[in-house]
Order: C-alpha cells, then sequence, then structure tokens
C-alpha cells in the first residue's frame, strides 16, 4: 500500500508522520496541490469502470492502483504559469479541481483524512453549531445576522453578554499587514454604533463564562483531549491571542461528550478534527465552540506528548478506524 500525503511543502507535523510512516515501512508519497500542473503530472485512464495511472515528480512516481489512504492535510492551491491571463487561470483551476480532484475521488478503497468535499461541508460554523446541538452536544445561543437592531435585541437577551467570532480563518493580509480577528467581547459602548454591520454576515454567541478551554483532536477511534488554561486577560476570552500565557493538560474525556463527539464526525462525515470546547466555570460543563477538520496539533503533542503522531500513522496503515 501507499500513502499518499497531500500537504504544505514547510510544514512539521506532516513531516513528523511521514517519517512515522517511513519507520514503520510504509510508503509513501508526499505533493503540494501548488505542484500542479508544473511538478507535479497525473496520468490517468479509465479501464473497465477503474481509473489507473500514475501520479509524479520529476524524481518519483506512485501508481493510483496502490493508494489505499490520502491525507488532505490543507495543501496549498493549484499555481499555473504566470502568462495565463485571470479568466484563463479560472478556467484552468476549475478543470484542475475537476479534474485532478474528480480521479483521486473515485479512486475505489481509499481512506480519506478528510475527504475534501466533507471537509469543505464542515467548515461552515453554522452547520456545525446545529450538527452539534443535534448530537447531543452543549451549544450556547448564537446570532446568524446582518441587521444592527438584531444584534442589539440579541444582546439584550443573553444576561453574561456576547462575542463577535470570525466564521472563517481569523487572520488576512491587508498590503504588507497581517491582521488577526481575535474572538472579542462586545461591550455597551460596542452596541451604540453598529453600521458596520449590514455589511456582511456576522456571528454574535452568549459569552461563556470559562474555568478554561479544551482541544480535542480526533483520529478515527482515537481521542485526545487537552485542557488549556489562559492566565491573562486576552487569552481568557481567545487564547490564541496570547500563546505565551497558556498551559496545557491532557486529560480524560467525560463520556458524554465522548459520545456527541463520535456523533458528530459520523454525521459530518470525518475522520479527523480539532474541536474547541470551553469549560463552564460554575457547572464544569463542556460548551461546544468549533471544529476545523485539519486543525493544527503540533505544539499541543508537544506541550503533553499526546501520541498524536503515532495514532495518525495508525488510522493511515489500518491500525485503527
Amino acid at each position: 500500500m501507499t500513502v499518499l500525503v497531500l500537504a504544505q511543502e514547510a510544514d512539521a507535523p506532516t513531516d513528523a508522520v511521514v517519517a512515522e510512516l517511513t519507520r514503520r515501512d510504509v510508503a509513501v508519497f508526499r505533493a503540494d496541490t501548488s505542484w500542479f500542473p508544473r511538478r507535479l503530472a497525473l496520468d490517468a485512464r479509465l479501464v473497465d469502470g477503474r481509473w489507473s495511472g500514475t501520479l509524479s515528480t520529476e524524481h518519483r512516481s506512485v501508481d493510483l492502483g496502490d493508494i489505499r489512504a490520502i491525507w488532505y492535510r490543507d495543501p496549498s492551491a493549484f499555481v499555473f504559469p504566470p502568462e495565463l491571463t485571470d479568466v484563463e487561470r479560472a478556467y484552468a483551476h476549475r478543470e484542475a479541481r475537476l479534474g485532478f480532484g474528480g480521479v483521486l475521488a473515485a479512486l475505489p478503497d481509499v481512506l480519506w483524512v478528510n475527504h475534501p468535499n466533507r471537509a469543505a461541508d464542515a467548515m461552515y460554523k453554522p452547520l456545525q453549531l446545529a450538527t452539534a446541538a443535534a448530537c447531543g452536544l452543549h451549544v450556547v445561543p448564537t446570532l446568524v445576522t446582518n441587521t444592527p437592531e438584531e444584534l442589539r435585541r440579541f444582546a439584550e437577551s443573553v444576561p453574561r453578554g456576547v462575542v463577535h467570532k470570525s466564521f472563517g480563518p481569523n487572520s488576512i493580509t491587508e498590503g504588507d499587514t497581517p491582521k488577526v480577528a481575535y474572538t472579542r467581547r462586545l461591550h455597551p459602548a460596542d452596541l451604540e454604533d453598529l453600521r458596520g454591520v449590514a455589511t456582511t454576515a456576522l456571528q454574535a454567541q452568549a459569552w461563556v463564562d470559562k474555568r478554561a478551554e479544551a482541544r480535542m483532536i480526533v483520529i478515527g477511534r482515537q481521542m485526545f483531549t487537552i485542557r488549556i488554561e489562559a492566565h491573562s486577560a486576552s487569552a481568557h476570552i481567545d487564547w490564541r491571542a496570547d500563546f505565551d500565557a497558556l498551559t496545557y493538560e491532557l486529560i480524560d474525556t467525560p463520556p458524554e461528550v465522548e459520545a456527541g463527539i463520535r456523533a458528530y464526525m459520523k454525521a459530518l462525515g470525518l475522520a479527523y478534527a480539532a474541536l474547541d470546547f470551553g469549560i463552564e466555570a460554575d457547572t464544569g460543563r463542556f460548551v461546544f465552540f468549533e471544529s476545523n477538520g485539519s486543525g493544527q496539533y503540533g505544539w499541543l503533542e508537544a506541550q503533553t506528548g499526546a501520541p498524536i503522531t503515532a495514532a495518525l500513522a495508525d488510522l493511515l496503515t489500518g491500525a485503527c478506524s
């Protein structure tokens, strides 16, 4: 068997998993989708209803029939020749996505971690919240709106106040300046001028009075729950705002939360996810915040010793499911 790894070139967790697979004598073909079409070639023919052929670079190739698992770890976008016009580049991207991606999607008996279509569906946070609630996980009141007055009414309806959260990745680059939109508590002064609300969809959520947070890394049937303690005001609101103020502990997953997560993973067709929870200060109850089908875990493994790399190797080789 061969494990096809589609990931960015500079990614330390991917390096670690590839090294572990190699240590186990498992054949690995690693590439980034940004290599296609200039550095990565696909040659596939449909014969008797099955696709056969090769993926190849200048130095290596893999027979499509040998691929038994595909780790789709947030690879880069296709990169096309610079002489293409914008219209030509858009056309080329569509054809690559449907042709290159279509052949891989049609390979039989292949484990995807995760299938890009399932991962794309699972990115929608409103879908995440509804699915989590349906699977028995606790979800707090949430509003999606582009109406300023509706945001004010929502803020008045929740006693502990509200926070604003981005739907997608929270970082952008404007000019040469990177900017990050962390979770933000909305204070009364913020609710006086809400003209920006009408410009796009906004997510507001009831504030959770937390004693800590938890990130759960789910890999097939294996689950690692890391408790994250914040020791600064900014990290208490959004732990990504101050990594230096965090401490970590590998803990047991509460059985009722584990059951809900397993139902959630099944409902969305995911083999891997990083899920974020708040732990309520007064009750200790786990509150579902969001999940990421390609969420990061490397620093958590380093901080706690959780055997996440080995678990991914287990999943990709069929040692667990």
